[in-house]
């Protein structure tokens, strides 16, 4: 069997804790922050856990991390 590559886009965006969960950064942080609400732009710049019906996609991109 040869060796399966990693979609180098997605060892960008995330990371895979040490219980084996995988970390992924929040959307709507990056552009048009003027009109967002303080709160809601502390809210989007913590780290979210990816949830179980995208692990099935994320398992293909990463197949070596988890």
């Amino acid at each position: 069997m040869p060796k399966v590559k990693t979609k180098s886009g997605a060892k960008k965006r995330f990371k895979v804790t040490g219980t084996g969960k995988v970390k992924r950064k929040r959307a709507f942080k990056n552009h048009i922050l003027t009109k967002k609400e303080t709160k809601q732009k502390r809210r989007l710049s913590s780290k979210a856990i990816v949830k179980a019906e995208d692990m099935n996609n994320v398992k293909f991109m990463l197949p070596y991390a988890l």
